[in-house]
């Protein structure tokens, strides 16, 4: 193989290293001095590899490599850099090392490209610090806006204007990083599986041939605080109360629109927040995903019902927000026949996939041509300390998305 399993080693180890919870994981969260360590070394090694080094306005880090013909549409290779709370150092960083590798050996064997290559790194797909995922990819489709900006806050009510200019970013030029469709070629993503399958059927390479529709929603019920020994349950404006009736049922909700679709209650904030004080207001998110927007039109609709009905019952009031919706998106089929044939040529083998995750791929899909290939998950476990891909399996994936990028990029010369 071309590439370096212990250079590709190095990258992730040294990008794990800038995180807030050492021991617990890796927590990388957009706009932190993290997140400035991380894009720093990013940035360090771009240029060790002759590239061109920039931030787009939204703080995507951004490594061009000229090509032979720089009026020619660009092809973009790479992945996120930001991590939940307490995730794993390969989710993200894995698709931004394979960025990284394959620069240094374009720069090693001195090839030359008819098509710009961009190499870059980009942030808050995770929706980890603003709950706003999969943003550099949404800025670059035009499809962030500026009350986005202004109204998405953190936990200790930073909203990502405010986070962007202490950053050093202005949030009014956040459409300068708007990407024409005619400048960009394709988009090549690595990104570990976060699943068992390629673990389990022994495969190298997972090539995905679509990415799940996603649709998350953000519910607030208001009932009224009261003491909680003092007022009868008959009498009792209790936003707990509705809310577990509602989240109970959201499961078998799922089940029953079937079609592989899923939704996941995965936050649940209670206010005031006090043993002796009936909820006076809840606040949960709602993820649902599937292949077909069908279901998960299905789905939501199910919910809004079963909301109105409870809610009434239990004489509260509830809002629903919608905070991001994709619809299922199909890769790009030529990519995914080069995806196969690489494989074949290099004596890995494949299989062919869903992939369940949001990925920054399914954005850009909106914008330009799509390739997304997955690498095995040990135990299919992510998004948690124990998150964990071999260095040689991720080396495999490289190797294809290395081949696919000279492929695209139209090889002019090797060597000298």
């Amino acid at each position: 193989m071309v590439t370096n399993v212990d250079r590709i080693q190095e990258y992730i180890e040294k990008l794990s290293k800038f995180n807030s919870t050492p021991g617990k994981g890796i927590t990388r969260l957009t706009f932190t001095k993290e997140d400035r360590g991380a894009r720093e070394y990013i940035k360090s090694e771009m240029v060790k590899s002759g590239l061109k080094v920039y931030e787009d306005a939204v703080g995507t880090v951004v490594g061009r490599l000229e090509g032979e013909d720089k009026f020619a549409p660009v092809i973009m290779v790479g992945s996120h850099f930001d991590s939940v709370k307490n995730g794993g150092k390969f989710d993200g960083a894995a698709g931004v090392v394979m960025g990284l590798e394959i620069a240094r050996v374009i720069r090693e064997n001195n090839i030359k490209l008819k098509h710009p290559i961009e190499f870059v790194a980009m942030i808050e797909e995770e929706g980890g610090r603003f709950g706003r995922g999969l943003f550099a990819s949404r800025a670059a489709a035009g499809k962030v806006t500026r009350e986005e900006l202004y109204n998405s806050k953190d936990e200790s009510g930073i909203s990502i204007a405010e986070a962007m200019k202490e950053f050093g970013l202005d949030p009014e030029k956040i459409y300068d990083a708007k990407r024409r469709p005619e400048d960009i070629k394709a988009f090549i993503e690595l990104h570990i599986e976060q699943g068992p399958i390629l673990e389990k059927k022994d495969k190298d390479i997972g090539i995905v041939e679509y990415i799940v529709g996603l649709n998350q929603i953000e519910i607030v019920i208001k009932g009224r605080p009261d003491h909680a020994g003092t007022t009868p349950m008959n009498m009792r404006s209790d936003a707990l109360d509705a809310a577990s009736n509602v989240i109970s049922k959201i499961s078998s909700i799922a089940k029953k629109v079937g079609g592989g679709t899923v939704a996941t209650v995965g936050t649940l904030k209670v206010l005031p927040g006090a043993s002796n004080i009936v909820p006076g207001e809840v606040i949960f998110s709602v993820d649902i995903r599937s292949k077909d927007k069908d279901c998960i039109k299905k789905v939501k609709d199910e919910i809004c019902s079963l909301l109105q009905g409870i809610c009434k019952e239990k004489n509260v009031k509830y809002t629903i927000e919608e905070k991001i919706y994709v619809n299922p998106v199909k890769m790009d089929e030529n990519i995914v026949a080069d995806f196969n044939d690489i494989c074949n040529e290099l004596g890995f083998s494949s299989q062919p996939m869903l992939s369940g995750a949001g990925h920054d791929a399914m954005i850009m899909a909106e914008i330009t041509k799509v390739g997304l290939i997955f690498v095995k998950s040990k135990d299919g476990r992510s998004h948690c300390p124990e998150e964990w891909t071999d260095y040689k399996d991720l080396q495999k994936g490289i190797e294809v998305a290395y081949k696919e990028v000279l492929k695209l990029g139209g090889v002019i010369s090797y060597g000298n």
